[in-house]
């Protein structure tokens, strides 16, 4: 059996390296993204992918480590989705991956025992989009904006750190007011980026008042990065609307246009809207001066956010 594993720099401390080493000494092979590209080390990968025999892959926001047990109910934990795939999906997820490994390990990874021969597999029609910093960050943006654009009745947003930009507000008003529902749940309180949350919540004023719903997942840290536009289409992996995704990062989603899909997940928009409390105008604007204060001030780096 090979092993590829690949980790993103900013996510390497001693734990991490002890593990790491671990694994080396298995017969893993490891690799640091961009570790010693100092002039690059802001462009790191965001992507969870991971593919098996080449038949089979997984993709989301879950990573590797003790926070993501649990039940997505417990507070210190995350609360998170992932998905797993067949067909010839799993080449394309295979190869987001083997752009990752190539610039890192400068090898190449083919043949059948990374992409076999890929029979059909159910009757969902779906992609991986990936983008990157240097192959068109941008592509990421527009697809999540022309998705929007395109939605008719309904969309539904899950993000883990909401910080748009000033073409993705216009965009969800320009939805809100041809008569489209918006409901969009970020975390609550507890959360590891309390700056990112502060910030984020500066850019809801305009979505409020234009009609969009806000909820704030209450019992754990939520992680989810998740778009559902009517019943038909949705994007899902790990991609945050926030300019480090849009921007910078280099990120993964599974597309899928399917409304069985669609009316499933919509089912867990639903549970987890259940588990959030909604924060109306009234709320936003009585928050506390701090958080007020917090999100003003570090505003100015919401490029790196």
């Amino acid at each position: 059996m090979k092993v590829h594993f690949l980790q993103d720099a900013l996510g390497c401390d001693a734990v991490h390296g002890r593990a790491i080493h671990r694994m080396k000494r298995a017969g893993v092979k490891v690799e640091i993204f961009r570790f010693v590209h100092f002039s690059r080390i802001n462009y790191r990968t965001h992507r969870k992918i991971l593919v098996i025999d080449g038949k089979l892959g997984f993709i989301g926001g879950v990573g590797i480590a003790d926070r993501w047990k649990g039940n997505g109910r417990t507070r210190g934990f995350w609360r998170d989705s992932h998905y797993q795939v067949e067909g010839p999906v799993v080449a394309q997820l295979q190869q987001a991956f083997m752009d990752n490994w190539m610039e890192t390990r400068a090898e190449l990874l083919h043949g059948d025992l990374y992409f076999p021969r890929q029979e059909k597999a159910g009757e969902q029609i779906c992609q991986i989009f990936k983008s990157s910093a240097g192959e068109g960050s941008d592509s990421g943006r527009l697809m999540l904006l022309v998705s929007i654009a395109a939605a008719r009745e309904r969309i539904r947003i899950a993000n883990a750190y909401f910080i748009p930009d000033g073409l993705t507000i216009q965009t969800l008003i320009a939805a809100l007011r041809r008569g489209v529902k918006v409901d969009i749940i970020t975390p609550g309180p507890d959360i590891d980026a309390h700056i990112v949350r502060a910030v984020g919540k500066t850019r809801w004023k305009p979505l409020l008042e234009a009609g969009a719903r806000f909820y704030e997942y209450q019992p754990a840290r939520f992680h989810c990065k998740y778009l559902l536009v009517d019943d038909c289409w949705a994007s899902v992996g790990s991609a945050n609307l926030d300019n480090r995704s849009m921007s910078l990062n280099e990120e993964a989603n599974l597309n899928v246009l399917d409304k069985k899909f669609v009316s499933a997940h919509a089912r867990v928009f639903e549970e987890d809207k259940s588990h959030s409390r909604e924060v109306t105008l009234h709320d936003w604007r009585d928050r506390p001066w701090r958080e007020k204060l917090k999100g003003r001030a570090m505003s100015i780096f919401r490029s790196q956010m």
